[in-house]
């Protein structure tokens, strides 16, 4: 085994030479001649995206508390490196040994956001390890897919090994045993392969055939071989308290996206909004135990030095004892100029006292999220949003001394009209509106309100996933109407408008729902140059429209097209808990603008409660 440590004439050369030094605050060193395993953990984005993950900074901590295994890190070279890397045949190397990930036993690669396709075939291609996993020799790491994206693998399905559906804390140390064991019995590849896809969670796409009906639609998905399971069941952690966290995690040595401690509340969410994945993927609500969060806060200061805590979950409002914790955090820590971030709060008078206790209202903006601009969206998309909460939430955060408002919504929800599309502009001036109904003397500067808007892309597992998907020309128009409708508002100078790029989300939506079929293209528009598509001065549409026709791929069979109930759609062998019948009469709901109340007020009988031994949160209350 060599180190590979980039030269000093190297580092000079590049931009930010820190990304891959390693040797941080925290990280683990061990004797890679003294362990059994060694575990590759890669995030394939750049180093400061990647750094702000807490799922690897909570699977590096875990897989290093064993003896037997040193876990790593890997992130995507940046296009500087990158290509002096391949200029010098330079292989890919981990950050803590400085040594070839083509020697490392596991490759995981958490997969996080369809845009960084391209960059796991950089990852895989700076490594010396074969992009095609039927390729693949005994020399070569075992690679694995986890993370949101694995939910429908298909599309990355011919460049992984295996994939990991659920929560890590759960299966992987019966993972790494069997390997252990079946690599001292001289077993093959293959034979691992075989049994790792008895384990629970553990899908391995080769021992899968997918055969196609006449008009592209799946006839039919099945194992190959018996003894293979024909349904894989996302894993779950139910006790979220007593499980592994890092109480020591890694401090980079330069500025990343969250440069700060993040202490993780509470898993799931209880809002039940018929367009977010997460809610429904992470499903049951899961609270850690407050005495465990004040624990870990305390720790994770210390061992860091890090100046600011954020709490993290789906909807941090909704943590039972959220104003304790507050509370807490803000007498022990306060006075040591230690801030607290509360991202995902929901707009009510509670998180207006708990933000105002927490932030510098005359320099910190306000984040909501009505995600539509009329009630009517707002209840087809299950928001259980009033406008009255959101013009009284606005209120009263102008009375408090804000006076920066950002707004979120999306364009191109199912069943939207013109009209709905105008009221984004008009919602966001009735909360202009509301600033000054406030006496002047009492206000803090200009009203200045941010509207942005993202185009809608269904995912998998959620009520929309049947759904038709708006094309390109169909979201700028709707920009454009927005755009329109703000300029002729009486508060216009006070509004702000951005919207997304609608390529970037027409190609999201491809790869979210795509089959096996779509990988071909993910790999031609990699040869095309396509890396970084995350990333708005790298990303190229040109490489993947090019791929499309190269590879005979529909983009329009993904995007454009309504699927219909009983479509087998490409992750339908996944089982994660929420039922197939909930989401389809989720869907119906929708069409007929029905609200379905949120787990504290009834269960909605999603089938999540019950998984894995799981009690609803209504029986528990």
């Amino acid at each position: 085994m060599r180190k590979l440590a980039l030269s000093d004439e190297i580092l000079l050369k590049i931009e930010k030479p820190a990304r891959y030094i390693g040797n941080e605050v925290n990280s683990v060193n061990k004797d890679v001649n003294k362990v059994d395993v060694r575990f590759a953990m890669c995030f394939p984005d750049v180093y400061e995206i990647g750094m702000s993950h807490l799922g690897i900074q909570i699977l590096y901590d875990m897989l290093n508390q064993r003896e037997d295994t040193y876990c790593e890190r890997v992130y995507s070279p940046w296009i500087d490196l990158d290509k002096i890397m391949r200029e010098e045949k330079i292989p890919l190397f981990t950050l803590e040994s400085q040594r070839p990930v083509k020697e490392c036993d596991f490759l995981g690669i958490t997969l996080q956001y369809e845009m960084c396709y391209t960059n796991i075939l950089q990852v895989l291609e700076l490594s010396l390890i074969p992009l095609l996993a039927a390729d693949r020799d005994e020399d070569c790491p075992v690679v694995i897919g986890g993370g949101p994206c694995a939910y429908n693998p298909e599309p990355l399905a011919d460049f992984f090994d295996l994939f990991y559906i659920g929560e890590g804390e759960t299966s992987y140390f019966a993972l790494l045993d069997l390997y252990k064991e079946m690599k001292e019995a001289g077993r093959t590849r293959r034979e691992f392969l075989e049994a790792a896809a008895g384990i629970p969670g553990i899908y391995v796409p080769s021992l899968y055939h997918v055969t196609y009906n006449e008009d592209g639609t799946i006839k039919e998905f099945a194992p190959n071989k018996e003894g293979i399971p024909a349904t894989v069941e996302k894993q779950v952690v139910m006790n979220v308290t007593d499980t592994y966290y890092p109480s020591a995690p890694v401090v980079p040595y330069i500025k990343v996206t969250q440069d700060r401690v993040v202490l993780e509340i509470q898993r799931g969410c209880i809002r039940g909004c018929r367009f977010c994945q997460a809610g429904m993927l992470y499903r049951p609500t899961r609270e850690r135990d407050i005495d465990m969060l004040k624990k870990y806060a305390y720790e994770m200061l210390k061992n860091t030095g890090h100046e600011e805590i954020s709490l993290s979950s789906l909807s941090s409002s909704d943590y039972s004892k959220l104003e304790e914790l507050v509370t807490y955090l803000i007498d022990e820590f306060g006075q040591k100029g230690v801030n607290i971030s509360l991202p995902s709060l929901r707009i009510d008078a509670f998180s207006l006292d708990v933000m105002s206790k927490v932030q510098d209202v005359r320099k910190s903006s306000l984040t909501f999220a009505p995600e539509a601009g009329s009630q009517r969206m707002r209840n087809v998309i299950n928001k259980g949003l009033t406008e009255e909460d959101i013009l009284s939430g606005a209120f009263q955060a102008f009375k408090g001394g804000w006076n920066k408002v950002k707004l979120y919504f999306m364009l191109g929800l199912p069943g939207e009209t013109e009209e709905d599309i105008r009221d984004i502009a008009r919602l966001a001036d009735k909360i202009a509106r509301s600033y000054y109904e406030i006496p002047k003397e009492e206000r803090n500067g200009k009203c200045q309100i941010t509207v942005s808007t993202s185009f809608f892309v269904p995912k998998p597992f959620t009520p929309f996933q049947w759904v038709r998907m708006n094309t390109m020309e169909e979201f700028l128009e709707k920009a454009r109407i927005v755009n329109r409708e703000v300029k002729d508002q009486l508060n216009r100078k006070s509004i702000k408008y951005n919207w997304h790029e609608a390529e970037v989300t027409i190609l999201e939506g491809l790869l979210a729902r795509g089959d096996r079929r779509v990988g071909k293209a993910i790999l031609k528009a990699y040869e095309n140059g396509a890396l970084y598509d995350a990333w708005s001065e790298t990303f190229h549409f040109e490489y993947w429209t090019s791929a499309f026709e190269e590879t005979g791929v529909d983009l329009a069979f993904y995007t454009d097209r309504e699927r219909s109930a009983d479509e087998i759609l490409p992750w339908d062998f996944i089982s994660i808990g929420v039922t197939k019948q909930f989401l389809l009469r989720e869907w119906e709901r929708s069409k007929s603008e029905e609200v379905t109340k949120n787990c504290r007020a009834g269960c909605s009988g999603c089938g999540a409660a019950v998984y894995k031994g799981g009690v609803c949160l209504e029986d528990k209350n």
